[in-house]
């Protein structure tokens, strides 16, 4: 493979060089100063509201991790498909309930340190990359964006979301319609 073809490959774009430095800032910078970690919940917080609306637009454009797996990790993976079972659904919901145990679990032993809660996310970030990296050289980069919590959070938000949508919308037809065939209907009577 030329060195050409490996640029191609991991072009990434312009929302994601911008996010990738917030990766190692969590993931190294934050095992030393454990109050980075406070990056992710303000993170989560915008990626679980705009989600509602644009389902995993936060996946593929600002997600920090995405971006180090999209730009940095097209160069050392061996690009094979990744298990099925990623996919399943029941896959990703009983990762999301382990990670988000875990998660509660250890935020309840900080007994509200502050530095010890910037730590349990600065963790998780740490232990989810221990996971999404080797995932990405043994299959395909973004391996772990397959069943990633956070990600199976916003698409089913993302569903929510389409579903008011459309029932607004069909709402507001089904309103609209009674208002013309009420004036039709007047129409008709007046000239007999």
């Amino acid at each position: 493979m030329t060195i050409q073809a490996k640029a191609k490959k991991s072009k990434g774009k312009r929302s994601q060089w911008i996010m990738l430095g917030f990766f190692p800032l969590i993931a190294i910078g934050g095992l030393f100063y454990p109050l980075l970690g406070y990056l992710m919940p303000l993170m989560m917080a915008f990626l679980i509201t705009n989600s509602y609306f644009h389902a995993r637009y936060w996946c593929g454009n600002l997600c920090p991790r995405g971006a180090f797996l999209d730009i940095v990790m097209p160069h050392f993976t061996f690009n094979r498909p990744w298990p099925r079972l990623f996919n399943r659904r029941w896959f990703r919901w009983g990762v999301f309930g382990l990670f988000m145990s875990v998660f509660i679990s250890r935020m309840i032993a900080t007994g509200g340190n502050l530095l010890a809660i910037g730590g349990v996310f600065v963790n998780m970030c740490v232990v989810t990359s221990l996971i999404a990296i080797p995932l990405g050289i043994a299959t395909r980069p973004r391996a772990w964006c397959s069943f990633c919590p956070m990600g199976t959070l916003q698409e089913s938000l993302g569903k929510l979301g389409q579903r008011h949508a459309r029932a607004k919308r069909m709402a507001s037809l089904h309103a609209q319609r009674p208002a013309a065939t009420d004036s039709t209907s007047t129409k008709h009577n007046s000239n007999p």
